[in-house]
């Protein structure tokens, strides 16, 4: 019995040893700047970056191989300060958010079958393109919210994905695993997007859905920045073009463009300053009739009609006019304004 103990406790022995001499052998330094950078990422390990995890991105980081705006749930202040640690400049980009191309519920899409199965979207999906009357609808299932790696997704009564813009760190693993592909990521300021995915002619969307794009080409032909488009039959918005003027919507026949800036709280508006010359190029240029005077005199802007698209501060020679943005919700912002600018808004 004495004998067998020692026999195990000298294996024993034996084995940590070599465990010691290979840990010696073998160690790796670690730049203590991994660490320091794994405590300052978010730690969802959520792939976005496109590396393993938070962990193997901080190497990443440290190597020189990953940049720190791959990560898009880091916050600002975050990123600045992995920067300072390594010594490089960050520079600030507009942060992005999910939004949801998809209103079927406003449109009275019907379902063309009950579905029984699995509760996932992409289950669903592989039964003859899902259940919904519009084969570009949202399923409704929830898989969106189900991977969400920040819990930004919640389904709302009648199946819709609600997004908070607040929790959406924009890392698209939602818009990747959707199988209708009505998820995409867009600017957090973009406030004019086309709620419809449908590719089908506007005879067969209208027989479905009552809100959806029937490729009519009235919001290309009304946008003067040219930030829409149209390919096949599905209107879309050129963010980095579009001003949020809302031209586009007012056209919109079916109310599938729409316009979230009282979301926002926030607009644009034009305010004419002393410098104006009276020389009335803004307002024959403004697309609302919105600006309005005496030659020779300072021209004036309704801020009730002035939808925010800038082609008066464009058209301005004088530089007189410029954009300032004001809470939709406080009147007052607009008074300030005006007052600042000698009543020439």
């Amino acid at each position: 019995m004495l004998s067998a103990v020692l026999t195990l406790a000298g294996l024993g022995f034996l084995a940590a040893l070599g465990l010691a001499v290979a840990s010696r052998i073998f160690y790796v330094k670690m730049d203590p700047r991994v660490a320091t950078i794994v405590d300052i990422l978010p730690g969802a390990n959520c792939g976005a970056c496109g590396y393993g995890g938070c962990a193997a991105f901080a190497q990443a980081i440290v190597s020189g191989e990953g940049k720190i705006e791959a990560c898009s749930a880091i916050d600002e202040e975050g990123a600045h300060a992995i920067a300072d640690i390594m010594g490089i400049m960050y520079t600030e980009s507009e942060k992005e958010q999910a939004i949801v191309l998809c209103r079927y519920t406003d449109g009275g899409v019907r379902d063309a079958f009950k579905y029984v199965g699995i509760p996932d979207c992409r289950a669903a999906n592989l039964t003859g393109g899902g259940p919904k009357a519009c084969q570009y609808a949202c399923i409704g299932l929830g898989t969106c919210a189900a991977v969400c790696p920040f819990g930004a997704i919640v389904m709302s009564d009648d199946g819709l994905p609600i997004i908070d813009p607040n929790r959406c760190t924009a890392c698209g693993i939602c818009v990747d695993e959707c199988p209708k592909n009505v998820l995409v990521l867009a600017p957090v300021s973009s406030a004019v997007s086309v709620f419809c995915s449908s590719r089908d002619k506007g005879a067969a969307v209208k027989k479905v859905c009552s809100v959806g794009c029937i490729g009519c080409a009235a919001c290309v032909r009304a946008c003067p920045f040219e930030a829409m488009t149209l390919e096949n039959n599905l209107a879309a918005v050129n963010y980095s073009k579009c001003r949020v003027c809302g031209l586009c919507v007012s056209v919109c026949p079916t109310n599938s463009i729409r316009d979230n800036r009282d979301e926002l709280r926030v607009r644009r508006v034009a305010v004419i300053g002393e410098g104006c010359n009276g020389c009335s190029l803004c307002a024959r240029a403004c697309p609302t009739d919105a600006i309005s005077g005496t030659q020779k005199e300072q021209y004036h802007v309704d801020p009730t009609r002035c939808i925010g698209c800038g082609v008066c501060a464009d058209i301005c020679k004088r530089g007189a006019v410029s954009m300032i943005t004001v809470d939709t919700h406080d009147d007052r912002a607009i008074d300030s304004k005006k007052a600042a600018g000698g009543g020439g808004i």
